[in-house]
């Protein structure tokens, strides 16, 4: 009986060590993990990389840059409006057509129409704005000097950059003219278009002297069928009956400054782009858009009517 409750106190003994050694086995040593997942997510570091990113992203996606994805144009705006009220441009107003703003401008109509990309030169819209004045590359081109090349003589090789001091040499060596008569031609070839002599084109009677609020030209009288001639040498950018108060008009274009006008004829003799000499018959006088048979003829300077008995020579 003894060894019986011997051996349950031995086993009761054992149970309760067992336990006693899971509890401690069991037992944390340290901070729980989950606390420190906590604290690690709490922590200094993960919410800067947090904030060091989605700024980032939404302020790319908020603040971008959309001013410098629209290309800009280097060589004035594309719209045509734009250049209203500049110069070398025109607004178009109501009753004008192309001849008439040409005629203005002293310009040729097909000039304008090629120049303002017309598919259709006789629609034209009120307000819409034009270029009357050629553009820069026209202009540039224009100026362009002839430049002379000189002849080598036989036997002799040409010179290709010739050294500076050469040709002062020469013109040391050589009698040079004055330098008052050596100016002259200079000052003379500044405006060559001014030195444009006229004749008259028609040798009859004045019946109407320049005013440039009543009447833009001159006027003379004669019989239907007169001759009419070219005031000077030039090309015919108009011929036509398509401005209204003119008839059938012949405008020639004489240099980039000067253009003539010669309105109410009979018959047209010249054609557009044909080249006329001074004196040459281009017209026969009539009354066409007139209450007689009359020439009415006209300069314009620039585009602007001028008195052409001014620039005309005295009659013998």
């Amino acid at each position: 009986m003894k060894r019986l409750c011997l051996r349950q106190s031995l086993t009761v003994l054992c149970v309760l060590a067992a336990c006693t050694l899971v509890a401690c086995s069991s037992r944390p040593r340290g901070p729980i993990p989950v606390e420190d997942r906590v604290a690690g997510q709490s922590g200094s570091r993960a919410p800067q990389k947090q904030s060091s990113q989605a700024p980032q992203t939404s302020a790319s996606a908020t603040h971008s840059p959309v001013a410098v994805s629209t290309p800009i144009s280097m060589h004035g705006s594309s719209n045509p409006s734009d250049n209203a009220g500049k110069p070398g441009y025109y607004s178009v107003r109501q009753g004008d057509t192309l001849t008439k703003i040409a005629l203005d401008n002293g310009q040729a109509w097909r000039d304008i129409a090629r120049w303002n990309k017309l598919d259709n030169p006789n629609v034209i819209e009120v307000d819409q704005v034009l270029r009357v004045a050629p553009p820069a590359t026209e202009v540039s081109a224009a100026r362009v000097p002839n430049v002379a090349t000189a002849r080598p003589s036989a036997g002799q090789p040409a010179l290709t950059n010739p050294p500076a001091s050469a040709p002062s040499v020469a013109v040391a060596s050589s009698s040079a003219p004055p330098p008052a008569s050596s100016t002259a031609p200079t000052l003379a070839a500044a405006n060559p278009d001014d030195a444009l002599v006229f004749s008259w084109p028609h040798p009859g009677t004045l019946i109407g002297s320049f005013d440039e609020a009543k009447n833009k030209g001159l006027d003379f009288s004669g019989n239907a069928g007169d001759p009419v001639l070219a005031a000077a040498d030039g090309k015919v950018v108009y011929a036509g009956s398509g401005l209204r108060g003119y008839g059938n008009l012949v405008i020639l274009k004489h240099n980039n400054t000067y253009l003539t006008a010669y309105a109410h004829n009979q018959t047209l003799l010249v054609k557009e782009d044909q080249t006329v000499t001074k004196g040459q018959r281009i017209a026969e006088m009539g009354n066409s858009d007139s209450d007689r048979v009359k020439l009415h003829f006209e300069i314009r300077k620039l585009g602007k009517p001028v008195d052409p008995a001014k620039l005309l020579p005295a009659r013998p």
